[in-house]
């Protein structure tokens, strides 16, 4: 049975305000026996604002059944209801009820409609319908949806064969980390409410119809963009049961198929369940939760990026980490840039960050900080390229270098960029401007200071000596140190040296959502240009352990919580970026035994962030001061605002 939803009034009181199922609070359709002064009245009103929370559906929409299968659908010329054609007024069918013919024969009205369409604020003089807010957002989400689909035709998403994201979490029970743990992802900041019992309209393919048609589906279960889906009608049985991605072209809030005219059909199993389609989606939807309307339209403007290719940025030299280079925004996919170094004739030099990495700075930065820079040598730009404006770049705390302040050769504890599985011992070898600091490793530094690399004051990846002890991480003692098990003070008094301030670090653990066993996607970045399926197995605070799903342990890394380079279940998928399913074992048998090699002798490239439980730290630690730790979070979540380091003072 083909049916439709349209919009009209409660058919046993022709006076009561119908709502369509309420999807919008504030829309009023006007009855059939609704005077042209009371229609005149209502419209007098300011539009009633759309809720900032998902719409609530109530019970006074209409399911109709197609008469003869021909007569087909159609859509007031006023108000933008659509409704089987044989159900509308007059002999043409242009309008769903009187008042509505009515209005259109007002040019104010027609007038105010247009400007309403085109964005415009409605005026008293106009005299607006107050339904036509409705009418407006849903003619701007259909005209949204014809663009992502001409998109689709000429990009499709990229998929990889044999492995799915919905067959893997439900396979293994897996929970996904939520869309709302990574404010730089779509959607990141304004995901709502969105959860488990929503409704929306997808694609019906349980349906032998040549053409397209749509059913109602609920949420049964999210893991990051997408959804388990279920048809309305199925109830327990999950025998069709389908995964999507709730930012996809083909996903719609309740409401949208009566308003672009299109059918909504019940799948053919349950088809025979029920002879009145009507109350049974009446009943349902009553009180149910759909998208909000404007939900499309936050979807594209949240995957709008400012960078764009010819831009030239600095970035660090891959190479030789102490120093950064001129590189050129080659393309930009989801907010992740491939920059090619200006140098690289066959523009094969490239390196992969996301817009908001710390590791990319506007033209004139190294200068500006005192920096080590590599000059190009190329002395003009090339034609179209031009400087990436400041204020598009990642911005760093403000700090105040005046009073007590990083000195060289203070000691910490660091994440190593060429071996982001290790926090090693590292020492502070030049203090420089705007808070920055160039950090080398214990043992391991090349005599020219080449591998120096530049962390801020306020990296999440910097930490004061005792944090790995306190929380438990194993610390990678200098190359070549042979007192174990390492202890800090006694390799303090044996290099004269001295610990950097507790509080000179940062210590704000953010509310980030993360949980132990989390699925995302996540950057390889000893691989940057890689995003692959990975777990979340350790949380210290705001430090996380990456592991990458299919690969040992001696591949993982400790990422920040609000680093670009994570991303929720169905990133790749939404921005086209092909994703890394887990590794088989035969691919990680030919891969370990190359990669153990490279291991040996520390790589100098930096392609990105690279991969022993002691006893109590002596009191005597950092210089006769007495400091106290706030215990490591456990392998669970630690957060809210809290200060991990307190020093207790005399």
């Amino acid at each position: 049975m083909i049916t439709a939803i349209k919009k009209q009034n409660i058919l046993h009181n022709p006076k009561e305000k119908a709502d369509w199922f309420g999807m919008f609070d504030g829309y009023d359709s006007c009855s059939e026996d609704t005077s042209s002064s009371s229609s005149s009245e209502e419209s007098e009103e300011e539009a009633a604002p759309l809720p900032a929370n998902l719409p609530i559906i109530k019970n006074n929409g209409q399911v109709y059944t197609y008469p003869d299968g021909k007569s087909g659908m159609a859509t007031c010329e006023m108000c933008g209801m659509v409704g089987v054609r044989d159900a509308f007024y007059s002999k043409t069918k242009r309008f769903c009820s009187v008042s509505c013919s009515r209005s259109y024969s007002s040019n104010s009205k027609k007038a105010s409609i247009l400007a309403r369409l085109q964005g415009k604020p409605p005026t008293k003089k106009a005299k607006v319908l107050q339904k036509q807010p409705l009418v407006a957002k849903l003619a701007a989400y259909a005209q949204y949806q014809a663009t992502l689909q001409n998109q689709a035709k000429t990009k499709a998403a990229i998929s990889v064969e044999g492995f799915s994201w919905g067959n893997y979490i439900n396979s293994n029970s897996f929970i996904a980390a939520p869309v709302a743990c990574f404010k730089h992802a779509p959607m990141g900041t304004c995901w709502g409410d969105i959860s488990e019992n929503v409704r929306i309209e997808v694609p019906n393919t349980d349906c032998s119809l040549p053409t397209k048609v749509f059913w109602i589906a609920g949420i049964i279960k999210l893991a990051g963009y997408n959804a388990l889906l279920r048809y309305e009608g199925f109830e327990n049985d999950s025998s069709l049961d389908f995964w999507c991605n709730i930012c996809g072209s083909d996903i719609h809030p309740v409401g949208w198929c009566a308003a672009s005219g299109k059918p909504l059909v019940p799948p053919r199993t349950v088809q025979h369940k029920y002879t009145n389609w009507k109350a049974f989606l009446v009943k349902r939807l009553t009180g149910a939760k759909t998208l909000p309307p404007d939900f499309p339209q936050k979807v594209s403007e949240s995957m709008q990026y400012p960078f764009k290719p010819c831009m030239r940025v600095e970035v660090v030299d891959k190479r030789h980490l102490c120093r950064t280079r001129v590189a050129v925004v080659e393309s930009v996919i989801g907010g992740r840039l491939r920059l090619v170094y200006e140098e690289s004739e066959d523009r094969t030099d490239d390196f992969w960050c996301h817009m908001h990495s710390p590791l990319i700075h506007h033209i004139g930065w190294s200068r500006s900080i005192g920096h080590r820079f590599k000059r190009s040598d190329i002395t003009k730009k090339q034609d179209g390229h031009f400087d990436t404006p400041p204020h598009l770049f990642a911005k760093v705390k403000e700090v105040d270098q005046s009073g007590e302040w990083f000195k060289e050769g203070m000691k910490l504890e660091a994440i190593d960029p060429l071996n982001l599985s290790t926090i090693c011992v590292a020492t502070i070898r030049k203090v420089l401007a705007d808070g920055f600091l160039m950090i080398g490793i214990d043992g391991s530094e090349a005599a020219d200071g080449s591998d120096w690399f530049c962390y801020h004051a306020t990296s999440p990846s910097i930490f004061p000596v005792g944090f790995c002890e306190i929380n438990m991480i194993e610390l990678t003692p200098p190359r070549g140190y042979t007192k174990l098990p390492f202890k800090w003070f006694d390799y303090l008094r044996e290099t004269g040296s001295i610990a950097a301030p507790v509080k000179l670090f940062n210590k704000d653990v953010p509310n980030h959502g993360f949980r132990v066993g989390m699925k995302l996607e996540a950057v390889d970045l000893m691989e940057p240009r890689l995003i692959c399926v990975a777990t979340v197995t350790r949380i210290i605070h705001r430090l996380l352990r990456i592991h990458f799903d299919g690969w040992e342990e001696e591949y993982d890394q400790w990422v920040d919580c609000e680093s670009p380079d994570l991303y929720p279940v169905g990133w790749c998928q939404l921005t086209g970026y092909q994703l890394q399913p887990p590794a088989s074992q035969s691919s990680r048998e030919s891969q370990s035994a190359s990669s153990k090699q490279k291991k040996k002798a520390k790589s100098q490239q930096y392609k990105g962030h690279k991969k022993m439980t002691a006893s109590q730290l002596k009191e005597e630690l950092l210089d006769g001061e007495e400091y106290s730790f706030l215990h490591g979070a456990s392998d669970q979540e630690s957060n809210g605002s809290a200060t991990v380091y307190i020093k207790q003072e005399p």
